[in-house]
């Protein structure tokens, strides 16, 4: 991570996706003030990309649980699947 110290890192991975996104979101509404000085910017854009980094990793892992079951023709479970179909 650009800039990022360890314990910046560690708080972020500690994270749930909910408390990522609401960061993420707060770091946007800040950025979009404006009052903030340039090397602020800087690192608060960093952590917002590690936030976002962080979101998408949560996404990724919640998506490959998800699964759709599959139906015998009479209409019992037999098993589960993908939910893509791969």
């Amino acid at each position: 991570m650009t800039g990022e110290t360890t314990e910046t890192a560690d708080d972020i991975k500690a994270m749930s996706f909910e408390q990522a996104l609401k960061a993420l979101e707060d770091i946007v509404d800040h950025l979009e003030r404006g009052d903030v000085p340039l090397d602020q910017s800087i690192r608060i854009y960093e952590r917002g990309e590690a936030l976002k980094a962080h979101c998408d990793r949560l996404l990724k892992a919640a998506e490959d649980k998800v699964e759709k079951i599959r139906l015998a023709r009479d209409g019992k479970p037999t098993g589960v699947e993908p939910l893509d179909g791969e």
